[in-house]
């Protein structure tokens, strides 16, 4: 894991705007989150919780606004400072975007072969350890077809980590499971939170939220609509949007 400065913000953003055409997704987001910090955060469908996470990994542009990583800021026209960006920062997206004509060994070293110039030996070496680190160190030659939905998460994490990352993101990485699966990729992520992974999530598994984070956040219309740690929110929403969002994930 990276060695991260602890006096700066891990993640810093301030008057976030994002708007598709006259549809503003985001708008005004205000957030900060600590260096080993697990923040999660909630909302319904729309609320803008995706395009913020894609914005911080320089996936998305937006129009007004700052946003700085571990100190630096985005800036989309320099490549090398995305470059250096993408290595700060981890994302695990829903779907496990997998190569599937790639070993999942291959799959794994495939971006720091790229990026870190490092020895195939070495990247090898690394790879097995990721996947030992996931419970899969048995399908480093297996394809990704020949697993199960909840294992290929697990490769997509081991994926983000070999970067060796300070910032993981995880934009709803259990939607696409079925219900059976789910408790295996949690596993994995509550061990990082556990080891100090500064970690931005997306979920709609509340119980896992109030578990594993130190904050969760409620989006709302594309803001930032109420926040605490999570037995005060849970137990004591201040705002009739957020009671309603609550009442309608117990169903």
């Amino acid at each position: 894991m990276s060695i991260i400065d602890s006096r700066v913000p891990a993640i810093h953003v301030e008057g976030l705007r994002k708007s598709f055409g006259a549809n503003e997704v985001l708008n005004g987001i205000d957030l900060q989150v600590e260096p080993g910090e697990v923040v999660a955060i909630i909302g319904k469908s729309g609320s803008g919780k995706s395009t913020l996470l894609r914005c911080i990994n320089g996936l998305e542009t937006f129009q007004r606004g700052a946003l700085a990583v571990m100190g630096r800021p985005l800036v989309y026209g320099d490549p090398a400072a995305m470059r250096q960006l993408r290595q700060q920062v981890g994302m695990i997206f829903q779907s496990f975007n997998l190569f599937p004509h790639l070993t999942v060994g291959k799959n794994i070293m495939l971006a720091p072969s790229l990026v870190k110039k490092t020895e195939s030996q070495a990247l090898q070496a690394e790879a097995q350890r990721l996947l030992h680190r996931v419970g899969l160190a048995e399908k480093f030659d297996a394809f990704p077809d020949q697993l199960s939905g909840g294992q290929q998460q697990r490769v997509a994490i081991a994926r983000a980590l070999a970067m060796d990352p300070s910032i993981l993101l995880c934009d709803e990485i259990t939607s696409a499971l079925d219900p059976e699966l789910v408790g295996e990729v949690l596993a994995v992520v509550e061990s990082l939170a556990n080891e100090g992974m500064t970690l931005l999530m997306v979920t709609h598994e509340m119980n896992f939220a109030r578990k594993v984070s130190n904050r969760v956040i409620f989006m709302h219309e594309g803001r930032v609509h109420e926040q605490g740690g999570p037995e005060a929110l849970f137990a004591d929403p201040q705002t009739p949007q957020l009671r309603q969002f609550l009442a309608s994930t117990r169903h």
